[in-house]
């Protein structure tokens, strides 16, 4: 009874700590918008991970046969890879936003890296598009409030969202990550898909596929498609 009674106590103890510190829609720690309040029909599709050919280049070249503007946290060791990926996502009119260096669950063992690296993607960014992104997804949507605070004082916003589907980042079918990302798309909404896997390649091409059935579904329901930032407002410095 005992062993028992402590699996349960470390299991609930989990459960709290990925509600606070880790869920998609947890406030406990501090503001991490998940959503807009846009009262009209309107959803931003982001995507995590990337650049990573050729899977990036399949979504970029999708979108614009769609006439979709989506927003690319981007992770700053592929960026260093594929600079001309993320030179043109922002010519066409898509919004980049910062998704860490090397994307390494470590890093946030010793946070003064990992915000140290956030400033290195910063730069990057910057140096590949001219422009200084205004908003950060942290991995895995990891905060903590000191965290959240510095963010803050680099004039970063840090936006969640909602996952399109709970195993795309192990690429189910192409009809599963849709329908997922249908069921959960709400006007004001902000999905997750992802075009990367951490800070190296990985097999996107079910993602890809799934995302022109989910702009035609979701059109089909009188949906829109925006950048996050059509949503959620940069945040002010601390």
């Amino acid at each position: 009874m005992a062993v028992a009674a402590g699996a349960i106590a470390v299991g609930a103890g989990l459960g709290s700590s990925y509600r606070l510190l880790l869920s998609e829609t947890s406030q406990a720690v501090g503001p991490f918008p998940y959503r807009g309040s846009a009262e009209q029909r309107v959803v931003a599709l982001t995507f995590d991970d990337g650049p990573n050919d050729p899977h990036t280049a399949a979504l970029a070249e999708l979108l614009a046969d769609k006439g979709v503007r989506a927003t690319f946290f981007q992770v700053g060791r592929c960026i260093e890879r594929h600079p001309h990926r993320s030179a043109e996502l922002a010519a066409a009119g898509h919004l980049i936003g910062n998704h860490s260096y090397r994307h390494h669950a470590a890093d946030y063992l010793r946070p003064n890296r990992f915000l140290s690296d956030l400033v290195r993607t910063q730069r990057i960014i910057a140096d590949v598009t001219g422009t200084t992104p205004r908003y950060c997804r942290p991995p895995w949507l990891y905060r903590t409030p000191m965290l959240l605070s510095a963010m803050r004082a680099y004039g970063l916003q840090v936006v969640s969202g909602r996952f399109c589907h709970p195993l795309e980042v192990l690429q189910p079918t192409a009809h599963r990550i849709a329908d997922g990302a249908v069921q959960r798309a709400e006007p004001g909404g902000i999905l997750i898909f992802h075009d990367g896997f951490d800070d190296r390649g990985g097999y996107r091409g079910n993602t890809v596929e799934a995302i022109g059935m989910v702009i035609d579904r979701l059109r089909d329901d009188g949906y829109d498609f925006v950048t996050v930032d059509k949503l959620v407002g940069p945040s002010p410095v601390d």
